[in-house]
């Protein structure tokens, strides 16, 4: 389905040995210490936080391209503007506490404010929120696609590369990789666009061979699908990668600006991907499958060298976040998850780097029995965010913080409702088919906020437990 060029190959080949390159360098400049090795020494700069920040939250390219293909500029409304409006709530609201806290990830926020159990319980969620199986998947295809791989050699050789640098540089190695894939996506998609003016024309080829709800704003979806999505993107105040890159920044005003800033790329690479998004439905249409749109396009308009470019800069924009949420995952899960709960004197690297094995373990065996990227994204999702949004929010805040166990509480009757919700939906094998016909995300919430709302009203009463 792809052809490349010895030259194409070549260029995918030094994209993944100068990642390689990178990683291992930055690892020999890394200090055995954990607030080095977790969060670079907390020396971010405003232009590497923004590099580190932008490539880091824009992984999902393949279903970008889906998306545009299906729906074109509405992507833009549904896949971008919810993503700006909650990225700046949170540069506006978080940003500086999150900084000024001096901790290190979201459950050490939740060990602070609520206690050890709440710790416990939302190190958990956390774990599930950043499994990389979606973008270990989505590289997987990619190489598949590529070279004729089998999905298990792909995923295995995938995980080798990306564990071999955290493993020993850490987050040090994760940004300046992440500096590296910056440079890289917005080159692919560079070089893509005029191609693709140049064979087919300007705005005038789009508007006459494009279906005309592609070119309004809801793309003919409906209020409520474009609302859930708005809902989706509440992911943002949850994103342990947000919250990480807080705590690594100079400052909180580095922190601040640097998702500011990181907006205004974040609405640049979004004009070049739903462009290229537009040009592969009017030139291609009828495609048995919409991933594949930006692949597509790249067969129908680019020649050698040019290719090679565009697909570095593909699996570059997939791979910084695959970094991400590895490390993460495996800092969640070892650090703030088994040492907090059996080991708390052991330190906590140790635990952290054996987790980045059992993180890319796992989430191989999930990329292989839901070898699907959108039911990866919409599960975790669904039953996640209901559960961490309330509790995090209120610990920053006095006037709303609960109090005692009602945190714990809410934090799990909100991930346990939505979870019954989302299994209730499987009923007769079918996803989607929910009581009342509501999606599992907005129980969850209203389970979480209520028992918020109770918690704010009587304070401490028989629920109240030292940790």
């Amino acid at each position: 389905m792809i052809t490349l060029a010895l030259s194409d190959i070549l260029i995918i080949v030094l994209y993944f040995c100068a990642v390689l390159y990178v990683g291992y360098r930055t690892a020999r400049k890394s200090a055995p210490d954990e607030e080095d090795f977790l969060l670079a020494g907390r020396s971010l700069t405003l232009p590497v936080f923004v590099m580190t920040l932008v490539s880091t939250w824009y992984g999902g390219i393949l279903g970008v391209g889906e998306f545009s293909y299906r729906y074109g500029i509405s992507n833009w409304i549904v896949q971008g503007v919810p993503y700006y409006i909650f990225a700046a709530i949170f540069a506006a609201i978080l940003a500086k506490k999150i900084r000024a806290s001096n901790l290190t990830s979201i459950p050490d926020k939740l060990q602070s404010a609520y206690g050890t159990k709440t710790a416990l319980l939302g190190a958990l969620l956390t774990f599930i929120l950043m499994t990389p199986a979606p973008y270990i998947l989505m590289l997987s295809v990619l190489l598949q696609m590529m070279f004729g791989w089998s999905l298990l050699l792909s995923l295995l050789v995938i995980s080798v590369v990306a564990i071999s640098y955290l493993y020993w540089g850490g987050f040090r190695s994760d940004v300046d990789t992440d500096v590296l894939e910056f440079i890289l996506m917005f080159v692919g998609f560079a070089v893509i666009l005029p191609y693709a003016f140049h064979k087919y024309g300007g705005v005038s080829f789009l508007t006459s061979n494009l279906p005309p709800l592609h070119l309004t704003w809801h793309g003919g979806n409906s209020w409520q699908f474009i609302l859930v999505w708005f809902f989706i993107a509440l992911w943002t105040l949850v994103d342990p990668a947000f919250h990480q890159r807080c705590y690594a920044a100079k400052s909180g005003e580095v922190a601040q600006k640097g998702i500011l800033v990181s907006i205004g790329f974040w609405l640049l690479f979004d004009a070049m991907t739903a462009t290229a998004g537009l040009y592969a439905r009017a030139a291609l249409p009828g495609l048995p499958d919409p991933v594949m749109a930006y692949p597509m396009l790249a067969e129908a308009v680019l020649p050698p060298i040019a290719k090679g470019l565009f697909y570095a800069g593909m699996l570059a924009t997939i791979m910084s976040t695959l970094n991400t949420l590895a490390f993460v995952s495996a800092q969640t899960l070892g650090r703030d998850l088994w040492q907090r709960w059996r080991s708390p004197s052991v330190p906590s690297l140790r635990y952290t780097k054996i987790s980045l094995i059992v993180s890319f373990l796992v989430s191989i065996a999930i990329a292989l029995l839901i070898p699907s990227v959108i039911k990866i994204w919409y599960t975790i999702g669904t039953i996640v965010i209901p559960g961490l949004l309330v509790p995090l929010m209120a610990g920053y805040f006095d006037r709303a913080n609960m109090k005692g166990d009602w945190a714990f509480v809410s934090m799990l009757l909100g991930w346990g409702t939505s979870v019954t919700w989302l299994i209730l939906g499987y009923t007769g094998g079918a996803m989607g088919t929910y009581p009342l016909g509501v999606e599992p995300m907005y129980p969850g919430l209203v389970v979480s906020i209520a028992v918020w709302a109770i918690g704010r009203s009587v304070g401490p009463t028989f629920l109240s437990v030292k940790d």
